[in-house]
């Protein structure tokens, strides 16, 4: 009679029952780590629809939180960029107002390159970029909004030195930077007038338009070029100096309107936060694992697995003589 060898009939349940140890320990470690069932389906069974609902939720909110992330950082460097641009013309309309008043032309001159710094200053803030994007181009964000201000400035010479009276450039002014045709929008901005993104702010804003053209007059006015139309007591340089106050008090308001936008934007961030802990908690209750039990569980199962390994040891090594003693 053949006897058959002992090991072939009880490994291949032993190696089963091992198999099946480093399974549940692969599951029950993840468990232990993430705090969470790994299989939902198979735990909630008749809940599962609930659960992926509050998940679907969740997620949702995870995607509107990112879009005002967006949102608020492109408005806080908007607002950074408009104060520098306030910072830099801050007192230049009162140094014109009195170089006018006391018909000084040392203090027009001194006022005058301060203008021109304060441009170059301006121009610069306004190609401010988040990532690749432009955020004073309107739609065409991979454009930076504007060059440096001296070819303006060689445009506005040309319009000054052929006027033959205040009232000319005044016109000729309005038209260059007014006029949808004109060079300000057409020729010297490069982005698009009118943004799809309802809280971009161009370069050709009507309030930063306004104080630009302001400076820009100030600026020609200041140099050591004899231009008759901006001598320091002309209507154009009592305009410009209206331009630059009235141009500043718009940017104020422009910073303000964003600002409202970011109080608003902080607001629904705190309620999409609690809508999120509210979802995340029923969630989390529905799908969640206990860390201690299952790290007890995880002990318990290398135990086992511990002895399913040596066990298997022995029985290689296990004759039927062996086994008969």
């Amino acid at each position: 009679m053949r006897i058959p060898n002992l090991t072939s009939l009880i490994t291949p349940s032993l190696s089963g029952r091992i198999a099946e140890i480093r399974e549940q320990l692969s599951v029950t470690s993840q468990e232990a780590v993430t705090g969470r069932v790994s299989d939902v389906t198979k735990h909630l069974d008749g809940q599962i629809g609930k659960a992926m609902l509050s998940q679907k939720m969740v997620d949702g909110i995870a995607r509107q939180q990112s879009a005002l992330a967006l949102r608020e950082t492109r408005l806080d460097l908007t607002q950074s960029s408009l104060t520098q641009i306030q910072t830099a013309s801050s007192s230049l309309g009162t140094q014109l107002q009195s170089a006018i008043g006391f018909e000084d032309s040392t203090s027009l001159e001194l006022a005058g390159r301060d203008a021109e710094s304060a441009l170059q200053q301006i121009f610069s803030a306004l190609g401010t970029r988040h990532g690749d994007r432009y955020l004073f181009s309107g739609d065409a964000t991979s454009t930076p909004p504007l060059q440096a201000p001296d070819e303006m400035l060689s445009q506005l010479r040309v319009i000054a030195q052929a006027s033959p009276d205040a009232a000319t450039y005044s016109a000729a002014l309005e038209t260059f930077f007014n006029d949808p045709a004109g060079a300000w929008q057409q020729g010297i901005f490069s982005g698009t007038p009118d943004p799809s993104d309802p809280d971009a702010v161009t370069a050709i804003d009507p309030a930063i338009t306004q104080l630009v053209s302001g400076l820009a007059t100030l600026a020609l006015a200041g140099s050591r070029e004899e231009i008759a139309v901006l001598d320091v007591g002309s209507s154009a340089l009592k305009a410009a100096a209206i331009n630059i106050t009235s141009g500043e008090t718009a940017i104020v308001r422009l910073r303000a309107d964003r600002g409202v936008v970011q109080e608003q934007i902080a607001q629904k961030g705190e309620s999409l936060a609690r809508e999120e802990m509210i979802f995340t908690n029923a969630f989390n209750n529905l799908t969640a694992r206990d860390q201690y039990e299952a790290a007890t569980e995880l002990r318990d199962l290398e135990a086992s697995l511990e002895a399913s390994y040596l066990l298997t040891t022995r029985l290689s090594n296990l004759s039927l003589l062996n086994y008969l003693r």
